[in-house]
């Protein structure tokens, strides 16, 4: 095991130090030309797919910076004391990637990928490396809390398996989302879609007492078009702004750059996600061709990272009404004690909401409000870890005090962090541990099989519906 983890560090270790952008640019590079793709157009992609996770990053740092400081001041204005500070995500990535054992998940995760499509168990090509710390988190806070190296690898592994199943699944519902062909090999196995079997069961109770509802629902973009300018992106990240702002009882003249900010980066985050979808395309059609030549037409998924879908209206909608929730829900949720501030455009919870609704607004925001507790209860459960992990690396934030820990409110795949705890919990020894993390571990694979079955349901019924047309 320890030799596996050494070739992992020395392969990998040298295209990780190059940044997540330039590493896109490779992977996606070569990716295309291993399918046939012209290099030219396959290096433009690249640099279009670099370009395009750089601009995502800095307007998720912008708006998270802008949002932070009228939030803490909130907190020292009403002596509200919740002793986890919310970092967001990117602390938290580059403290897994600083971990030597994230390189070893990674290369375990990568030669899952190729078997599984070699044995025809999965369609999807995983060209999104970068967010396997995300896994890797899992795997290093199961031993953080207990676990062995071998058991820990073995859940990584069982999780990375449905995300591969579950991105074969998405693919024709991001097509429907996206309008984009049915051709389209566009997905994603992102780990905050692993919500989509717990959601389902909301949206199936939905069905079954509340179908009701729906006729009063809304179509975000037709909204938009309607009301114009004042239900545009940019209105809603000024009413954002405003909201945060008379929170933290900032200066007017700073509630006004604040607001004025937040619409720019809404508008923004529309945009560039356009960028993901053009710079997959030679990619997209090199792997159609590919699989026609080589695999009798049979048809490969690329899977990039979550934001290609950012451009439908309802993420942002229902992201920013959840905002004020997420940030009320936290002062009164027995157990939490972590206050939203850098995650507060709650973007973890919403694009699965997006996928299993269909974008039905109502049914997105009410399942959104019912999900909050979880996302804030592992936030608190991964505190400790997150805190001495960034601590053993150096990278703790400054000013941080004694009694204060870092972690990230809003942190994809909640699900997975407790299922990580009872793995830990189990290594105790004692046999009540060991029974609570069978019956979650259970629990989780039956709900996913189940998911799976209604996802290939709803996949038949919507290629149906194409082919009638």
């Amino acid at each position: 095991m320890n030799m596996f983890i050494e070739f992992a560090n020395k392969i990998l270790q040298p295209l990780i130090n190059i940044g997540a952008a330039p590493l896109m640019i490779i992977v996606l590079t070569l990716a295309a030309v291993l399918v046939g793709v012209k290099f030219s157009q396959a290096f433009e992609g690249g640099i279009k797919l670099a370009v395009a996770l750089i601009g995502i990053g800095a307007v998720m740092s912008v708006l998270t910076g802008v949002l932070s400081g009228p939030l803490n001041a909130f907190i020292e204005n009403t002596g509200i004391e919740l002793n986890v500070i919310d970092t967001g995500w990117a602390p938290l990535g580059t403290i897994t990637w600083g971990h030597p054992l994230t390189l070893y998940f990674l290369l375990t995760l990568i030669i899952l990928n190729i078997i599984l499509i070699l044995t025809k168990q999965t369609n999807t090509f995983d060209a999104d490396i970068f967010n396997v710390w995300h896994l890797s988190f899992i795997g290093l806070f199961a031993m953080y809390v207990g676990a062995n190296m071998f058991t820990a690898t073995a859940l990584v592994l069982v999780i990375g398996f449905l995300k591969f199943k579950n991105a074969d699944l998405m693919n024709l519902t991001f097509n429907d989302l996206l309008d984009a062909p049915l051709e389209s090999p566009m997905t994603t196995t992102h780990i905050s879609y692993m919500m989509n079997p717990f959601i389902m069961i909301f949206d199936k109770i939905f069905d079954n007492f509340f179908g009701w509802m729906d006729k009063y629902d809304f179509n975000a973009t037709e909204l938009n078009q309607k009301i114009g300018f004042w239900g545009s992106r940019f209105m809603i990240g000024i009413y954002l702004g405003v909201f945060i702002g008379v929170l933290g009882r900032i200066p007017i003249k700073e509630i006004i750059n604040l607001s004025l900010t937040a619409g720019a980066m809404l508008e923004l985050f529309a945009i560039i996600g356009q960028w993901f979808i053009e710079a997959v395309e030679p990619l997209s059609q090199g792997i159609n061709d590919f699989a026609n030549k080589r695999l009798g037409g049979r048809k490969l998924n690329i899977s990039i990272d979550w934001p290609f879908i950012a451009g439908r209206s309802e993420i942002w909608v229902v992201a920013n009404l959840l905002a004020p929730l997420l940030l009320l829900v936290s002062l009164v949720l027995p157990g939490n004690r972590i206050l939203p501030s850098a995650s507060i455009v709650a973007v973890g919870l919403t694009p699965a909401l997006l996928v299993v609704t269909r974008g039905k607004l109502i049914r997105m925001l009410v399942i959104g409000i019912l999900e909050i507790p979880l996302f804030l209860w592992a936030a608190t459960l991964i505190a400790p870890f997150v805190t001495d992990t960034a601590a053993s690396i150096g990278a703790l934030p400054e000013g941080l005090m004694t009694s204060q820990q870092i972690s990230f409110a809003t942190m994809e795949g909640p699900v997975e962090k407790f299922l990580a705890y009872f793995l830990g919990l189990a290594h105790s020894g004692a046999a009540k541990d060991l029974f609570i993390f069978v019956i979650f571990l259970a629990i989780y694979l039956g709900l996913f099989q189940w998911y799976k079955k209604e996802m290939e349901k709803r996949n038949a019924e919507y290629l149906k519906k194409i082919e009638g047309e």
